[in-house]
């Protein structure tokens, strides 16, 4: 039977994969749709994507600029949950 320590520490890890994967997909759609804001809306929310296009190459407030703003979003998001659940885990240790 295994001890209540050995249990408690599969349960406390991170799976670096899922949190990757969630925050890409979540951070994605949140660059879309600030994208698609101001196509939408008028001006609405145009400065915040303008800021966000000179990190995110060719996103802008357009529909075609939002696609491209949410692969950038994705990927930078699934990079931050990689290295937060791989260095949450090294640090659980």
């Amino acid at each position: 039977m295994k001890n209540r320590g050995d249990v408690m520490a599969k349960y406390q890890k991170i799976s670096p994969k899922a949190l990757g994967l969630s925050l890409g997909i979540v951070w994605a759609v949140g660059i879309f749709l600030l994208g698609i804001l101001p196509v939408l809306f008028g001006d609405w929310g145009k400065t915040m994507v303008l800021e966000f296009s000179s990190l995110y190459i060719g996103y802008g407030p357009s529909f075609g600029g939002a696609i491209i703003g949410a692969i950038w979003g994705f990927v930078d998001g699934l990079l931050l949950g990689l290295i937060v659940a791989w260095l949450y885990n090294k640090l659980l240790k």
